[in-house]
């Protein structure tokens, strides 16, 4: 599969990457996991992205994967959900990282990311200072932000993170034209999440109460018209975007990754569809007031 810096950190990564929160199910078999995951490596995809809070995803890339710890990037999340430490301290970042090190059987995380937390959040004084020292420990790679909106861009603009996570595809365009412009001009690499808008296009009334009702609900306004299947648009257009290093989907069935995989293979799609689904966004991708829609967190 085609690589591509990952922003100016030096790292090397496929176009298309892992987002490894569904293998975090523990209902899923062990073992099907764990050929999930070696067939990832084998497809070529080569950064995985998790979290200490995705179930047993960080538990499973140790067991099935940490003897081909030199085949892929490892971008993972930290600074809340730690039992008896409060979130967004220089505390809960530390224990969140040395509990992924251990699950994942490593002795080093690539990409480290701040997780989802609001702007407050983000400037509480020595949060991100822990991240430094992680760094400077050789714990961690880079220092990096995940999240969206207001929190997004200052993180861009605050100097402090080598690579950003953001949601982006053909229904969530606000890190688009809002960040991404910014973090190219500042070397910084960024994970597209959600580039498929979580298959809006297998729901043929809305997903009330699911998790990616939001999408459904922009894609019936911003009704492209393209001769495209949706997952060719929506993929191709998430992992060509301009300032994208890698793009993140989700899956425990490597058929549909490998088809991924395949599609992303395709290459950036026309200069025309791109153009379309940029204008249709500008046109209707607004709220009643005439706000721009923000990116979905």
């Amino acid at each position: 599969m085609e690589t591509r810096a990952y922003g100016s950190t030096g790292l090397e990564v496929s176009v298309l990457g892992l987002g490894a929160s569904q293998i975090g199910n523990k209902l899923l078999d062990d073992a099907e996991v764990g050929r999930l995951l070696n067939g990832v490596l084998d497809a070529g995809i080569t950064l995985i992205d998790t979290a200490h809070c995705y179930g047993q995803s960080e538990e499973r890339i140790g067991r099935y994967i940490a003897d081909r710890r030199d085949e892929y990037v490892l971008s993972s999340k930290t600074g809340h959900r730690v039992d008896g430490v409060e979130d967004w301290t220089a505390q809960a970042v530390r224990e969140a990282v040395e509990l992924s090190l251990t699950r994942m059987k490593t002795d080093h995380i690539d990409v480290m990311h701040l997780h989802s937390c609001s702007l407050d959040d983000l400037q509480t004084p020595g949060l991100i200072d822990e991240l430094d020292k992680l760094v400077a420990e050789g714990k961690i790679g880079f220092a990096a932000y995940s999240g969206e909106n207001d929190a997004l861009k200052w993180a861009a603009e605050s100097g402090r993170f080598a690579c950003l996570e953001t949601s982006l595809n053909v229904a969530d365009q606000w890190s688009l034209g809002n960040v991404l412009p910014l973090a190219a001009e500042r070397g910084l690499g960024v994970i597209a999440k959600r580039p498929v808008a979580n298959a809006w296009w297998l729901d043929q009334t809305r997903p009330e109460g699911k998790y990616g009702e939001t999408y459904w609900d922009r894609m019936q306004v911003l009704a492209y018209e393209t001769d495209l299947e949706p997952l060719d648009l929506a993929l191709r257009f998430a992992a060509f975007a301009p300032g994208v290093s890698c793009a993140i989907t989700g899956s425990t069935n490597l058929d549909n990754l490998r088809r991924n995989v395949e599609v992303v293979g395709r290459g950036p799609l026309p200069e025309e569809v791109v153009t379309h689904v940029r204008q249709r966004w500008a046109e209707a991708g607004k709220d009643d007031s005439g706000v721009e829609w923000p990116g979905e967190a």
